[in-house]
This record gives C-alpha cells, sequence and structure tokens, in this order.
C-alpha cells in the first residue's frame, strides 16, 4: 500500500501546472513554462519520496496545449533527456503514478469532434508515461461520461471507442465510478465487455453505490486488476460539510479515514488523497496507516 495526493505540493514554493493563455502561445513561452514545470515536478517527487508519500498524480497541465492543434513543436524529444530522469527518480523510489484527464475528455460523446478531441488528449498523456519509461501499472484515470438520455448505449458507445484506441492508451486506462450517473455497477458492466480495470473512487460511491459495503467492492475491484496493472488504486477524499454530495473537504476526516482503512483489511490498494489541503492531510493518514501491515516503508531515498 502507498498513500499520495494529487498535482500540486503547497509547501515547496513551485506550481508544476503553470500554463498560460491560448493567444500568448509561442514557442519560446511553452518551452519556459514546461522547464518550469518538470522542474518543479522534480522537486514535488523528491519532496515526496524524503516524506515516504508514494503515490502520485501528475498535473493535465505538464505540458500546456500538447493536444491543440496549435502545438507542432515536438516538445517530446524536447525534452525527453529531462523526462527520462524524471522516470528514473519514480522508478529507483518505487513510486506509483497517475494521471487525470479533464472532465472535458469525453471518449462516448455522441459528438465525433469531442471523441477525437478526446483521444488526442489521452495520447498526449500516455506519452508523458511512456517517455518517463514507466511500467503499465502507471495509469491514465477517467469516467465513463455522459448517459446521453441511455446509459447502457453510451457504455456499448465507450467500449467501441476504447476498442479502437492506440495500445499506449488501452494498457494504461482504468475507469472510475462517479457520483452523477455511473456507478461501481456501470463500471463492472463496461468491464465485462471491455476488461478495462476499475479505480474505486470511496466518496463517489458513497453518494452513488446503494449502500454497498466496502468489503465487497473491493473485492470485486480486485478482480478487474491484472498482474501488468499493479495492486489496485483507490481514490478517497472526505465529504465538505454543507455542500452537495461528493463535495471534497478541505481536510481529512481522520474518522471516516480510519473506519476505511479499518473496514477494508485484507485487501491491498495504493491510495489517492483527493483533499484539499494535498500533502497537509497527507501527513495526517500516514500517521493512521503507518502501522498497517499492508503499508510498503520506503526503501531507499535517492534524493
Amino acid at each position: 500500500m502507498k498513500i499520495g495526493y494529487p498535482c500540486i505540493n503547497w509547501t515547496i514554493g513551485c506550481k508544476g501546472n503553470k500554463t498560460f493563455r491560448l493567444k500568448s502561445y509561442s514557442e519560446d513561452r511553452l518551452i519556459e513554462t514546461v522547464n518550469n514545470n518538470l522542474d518543479c515536478l522534480k522537486k514535488i517527487l523528491n519532496y515526496n519520496i524524503k516524506n515516504n508519500f508514494l503515490f502520485f498524480r501528475i498535473t493535465s497541465d505538464l505540458i500546456p496545449f500538447a493536444s491543440h492543434p496549435i502545438c507542432t513543436f515536438n516538445w517530446q524529444d524536447f525534452f525527453k533527456q529531462k523526462f527520462l530522469e524524471l522516470g528514473e527518480i519514480i522508478k529507483d523510489n518505487d513510486i506509483r503514478i497517475s494521471m487525470h484527464p479533464d472532465q472535458f475528455i469525453v471518449l462516448n460523446s455522441n459528438r465525433e469532434e469531442v471523441v477525437n478531441r478526446s483521444i488526442k488528449e489521452l495520447e498526449y498523456h500516455a506519452d508523458v508515461l511512456d517517455l518517463m519509461n514507466l511500467e503499465s501499472d502507471a495509469k491514465i484515470q477517467l469516467h465513463i461520461g455522459g448517459a446521453y438520455g441511455d446509459k447502457q448505449k453510451s457504455i456499448s458507445r465507450f467500449n467501441e471507442k476504447y476498442k479502437k484506441l492506440d495500445f499506449k492508451i488501452k494498457k494504461r486506462l482504468v475507469i472510475e465510478n462517479d457520483d452523477k450517473i455511473f456507478s461501481l455497477k456501470d463500471c463492472l458492466n463496461l468491464f465485462d465487455k471491455s476488461g478495462i480495470p476499475i479505480l474505486f473512487d470511496v466518496l463517489h460511491h458513497k453518494v452513488l453505490g446503494d449502500d454497498e459495503k466496502i468489503e465487497s467492492v473491493l473485492e470485486k475491484q480486485r478482480k478487474t486488476w491484472k498482474k501488468s496493472d499493479g495492486i489496485p488504486m483507490i481514490d478517497y477524499s472526505s465529504q465538505k460539510d454543507g455542500f452537495r454530495p461528493g463535495s471534497h473537504a478541505e481536510s481529512i476526516d481522520l474518522k471516516d479515514f480510519k473506519n476505511f482503512i479499518n473496514d477494508s483489511k485484507g485487501y491491498d490498494f495504493d491510495i489517492m488523497l483527493e483533499i484539499k489541503d494535498k500533502e497537509k492531510s497527507a501527513f495526517k493518514a500516514l500517521k493512521i496507516i503507518n502501522s498497517d501491515h499492508r503499508f510498503g516503508k520506503m526503501r531507499w531515498n535517492h534524493g
């Protein structure tokens, strides 16, 4: 078991998700911004290694406009060495990596132009992970998308689009249950058609999960992951008081997290904390799971 947080670190003093307006696009601006983002990612990774946060979600904004037609610059070759160096840090320290494209990536859209844009964005995410030379346990997580008046047809349409994807995307793609349309049950339906592993979101399941017990859910999820996928990934977050169901809290609810850890005994997974104060809550969670037999301590610090 590894634990981590997504995309941004509030402590180290740099932002690895810097971008700029489309009207300001230039190759020089792109190079400057990507250099900043990659350098900051390196600082975040080293901070995480030092503090035993061995699961991290890399921001989708690492390469601004990477999938946009305006970007004809060969950033893959230009930054090849930096990506390889980041990959070595990740592999040497056994860090688990994921990415999560934005909500406008809708593979099951009934508009072909949206599907085509989504595929280009997925290709960009796969390129980032491939450039780091990471194994197929580095995942790209995606929601199924919209229902468009017929959930079953929308699930089938997702599967049809998935089958046509390049293998570099298919080997990394996992689907996540959401809190509005597609529950874990729906994700299992898609798994039966496609074989895509399921990333289980705990808070989403509380909102849209028919009160199914966590042990039952984790058993079903585990069976969707092959050995080459690594151990399953979990998104955990606390409910924000006074906001709509599914809203992420500013800070972790330690009682709720303890209950989840206790209820999940017997299942191994990596935990992504979708909590807004990021590493601050990760430190609190680390204290709780530090004595858990599933938790993997840091083997070696290459700094």
